[in-house]
């Protein structure tokens, strides 16, 4: 599995939002479609919320990948 850190600029990021600034998305419909379709894991759980507040200390699972949240 790979991981990749993400740094936040701001106290949070939109679980959509983070998709599409990972690049793990190309744009906000299919980050949305991700999200529905269960393929998006926050902290080792399934995540169905596309507004979820993703902060550091955070990581989010998608397609093998790890974003760790700095």
């Amino acid at each position: 599995m790979k991981e990749e850190k993400i740094v936040l600029k701001t106290e949070f990021i939109t679980l959509n939002q983070l998709l599409k600034l990972a690049g793990a998305s190309s744009n906000g419909a299919e980050a949305k479609y991700m999200i529905l379709d269960g393929k998006v894991k926050v902290n080792g759980e399934i995540e169905i919320r596309r507004g979820k507040k993703i902060r550091v200390g955070d990581y989010v699972e998608v397609a093998e990948t790890i974003y760790r949240i700095e």
